[in-house]
């Protein structure tokens, strides 16, 4: 189940008066750092009094220009003088060596840059970045004997920071910058010469929608310019996860994943990212990425990801029908003439649109689903219907999407599964009442991202079962945005939980006509480009 929040546009507010903090003391800035500048050299009698005026603005002006990055962060992520000079440029995006970098300024996670020699200790829930005493002792002030620490930080590493509950269960990582005494040798048992990421599939993960938007995505953006030369490695690790997505994983890494927790052996890096980088709702800011790769770029590795096991499901399928096969081929003519017209029967379904129907049960269940699959074959649909589980193998599922012009779903997680279809299909998707916000912010609007036709269908009151609960002029029906407003709570059990779906198919029919002329359309302009 995903899990609604709301918070962009809130977020923005709650930090207008950060903004105005900050633009107050940028024009402090300008004025103090423009008191003396107009000054004519032939005054040599101010040049006194101009010193300790800028000396005096240092001062006052010293808490605003070193504030935190969070608050300069939002200054210029809802707007500011500077926003367009920093908009492509993430924070902590260059690191100086034997440094850490936190960047706090997003809502959504926290990420920290290491850089030098750093070493994972699981046992203490460490990561410590040990500098070496320079001769001259600048950088590294004291006298004392021993590892002296220079910097703490402290991070969770999962892209739900505004959710307090759930980043409650998240383990916590303590990063620390150590100046090491140089008769000390820190103990390395597995020494890495590629950076690493660390990141935790705890929290929502088991639901396919969180699985992509809060770890699968953010991870691809977070270390795809390492062009797999990366370490992952992962709190709360569940071998179950690993095995669910090793195929996607092998395209972000050439290493194995290192479970930080299990693992009790002290790993070295020369470099390591705490945390992820997400940048909207299951999609990829081009604008934010090296190369400009966008979601649809992160759509052609899940390709190569997911081709081997294609493939070799396509040789097993060929194997067993030639097996099949073998036994009939001295079978009698008649035989033989019921064996070509199932042929022509076969080669005629291939011609047609391929509809992919995401089954559900039980909550937002379509219950006049037949009916719907056979209107849709009678259309001219080739259909083919899905029940994704939470063990169902990716591979399989992509393998049906890429293959379909169509998919058709009630809102609901499995509508992530639009991530597999190609650019230019058509993804239709069933609105119960009450989810119209959701099903626009969530899958509506990154399934345009992808490139894919976008139709979302919002069902009238009388096509949910809500109408046969609630009188009909009840906020439930007339008003789910107002019933919405009243929490969490009330819209699970009311409209995610509480309701089932039987479409007008009347209505409806109208969607499918559309969807299938729009395939029919594509195919025949491929065809004539093909011919030319």
């Amino acid at each position: 189940m995903v899990h609604y929040h709301r918070y962009q546009h809130q977020y923005c507010r709650k930090g207008q008066k950060h903004v105005e903090e900050d633009e107050e003391s940028q024009t402090l800035i300008m004025g103090c750092g423009s008191s003396g500048y107009f000054q004519k050299r032939s005054r040599p009698k101010l040049f006194s009094l101009l010193i300790i005026t800028l000396l005096s603005c240092s001062f006052i002006l010293a808490p605003h220009l070193f504030s935190s990055v969070f608050t300069f962060s939002l200054f210029y992520s809802c707007g500011g003088p500077f926003a367009d000079m920093y908009a492509n440029t993430p924070l902590c995006s260059s690191v100086s060596n034997g440094t850490i970098c936190c960047d706090r300024s997003s809502i959504r996670s926290d990420i920290c840059v290491m850089k030098g020699d750093v070493r994972a200790h699981s046992a203490s829930s460490s990561l410590f970045l040990y500098v070496s005493r320079d001769v001259n002792d600048f950088v590294n002030y004291g006298e004392e004997e021993g590892d002296e620490e220079i910097q703490h930080e402290k991070i969770k590493p999962y892209t739900r920071k505004w959710e307090a509950n759930v980043m409650e269960t998240i383990d916590e990582l303590d990063l620390i910058v150590k100046k090491e005494h140089s008769g000390v040798n820190h103990r390395c048992d597995v020494w890495h010469d590629v950076p690493a990421v660390f990141f935790s599939t705890g929290g929502y993960t088991g639901n396919v929608y969180h699985e992509f938007n809060d770890g699968i995505l953010p991870l691809y953006i977070t270390s795809q310019h390492f062009n797999k030369k990366v370490v992952f490695v992962i709190l709360e690790y569940h071998s179950w996860w690993i095995l669910k997505y090793g195929d996607v994983l092998s395209q972000f890494s050439d290493y194995p994943v290192i479970d930080f927790s299990g693992d009790k052996r002290i790993h070295c890096f020369p470099e390591a990212i705490v945390g992820l980088r997400i940048h909207d709702e299951l999609t990829v800011d081009s604008s934010l990425m090296e190369g400009n790769k966008s979601v649809v770029d992160f759509r052609n590795l899940l390709d190569k990801a997911y081709w081997p096991r294609i493939s070799g499901l396509i040789q097993d399928e060929q194997r067993e029908a030639q097996e099949k096969l073998e036994p009939k081929l001295s079978l009698s003519p008649t035989s033989e003439t019921s064996m070509n017209i199932k042929k022509e029967e076969e080669e005629d379904q291939l011609g047609k649109p391929t509809l992919v129907l995401l089954s559900r049960n039980g909550s937002r269940a379509v219950t006049n689903e037949n009916f719907l699959v056979k209107m849709a074959r009678e259309i001219g649909f080739r259909v083919n219907v899905l029940r994704p589980s939470r063990t169902s193998e990716l591979a399989k599922i992509y393998r049906a999407l890429n293959a379909s012009d169509v998919m058709v779903g009630v809102h609901g997680a499995a509508m992530t599964h639009f991530l597999f279809m190609r650019p230019g299909s058509v993804f239709i998707q069933v609105v119960p009442l009450g989810t119209v916000w959701a099903a626009e912010t969530y899958y509506g609007e990154p399934a345009r991202k992808l490139g894919l036709k976008y139709i979302g269908y919002e069902i009238f009151p009388k096509e949910s079962s809500l109408y046969e609960i609630y009188d009909k002029n009840d906020l439930v029906l007339r008003d789910p945005e107002s019933v919405n407003q009243k929490g969490w709570q009330y819209t699970k059990n009311i409209y995610l939980d509480g309701q089932t779906v039987r479409l007008d198919l009347r209505r409806f029919r109208k969607r499918l006509v559309r969807a299938y002329n729009y395939c029919i359309a594509k195919k025949n302009r491929r065809v004539h480009l093909q011919s030319q």
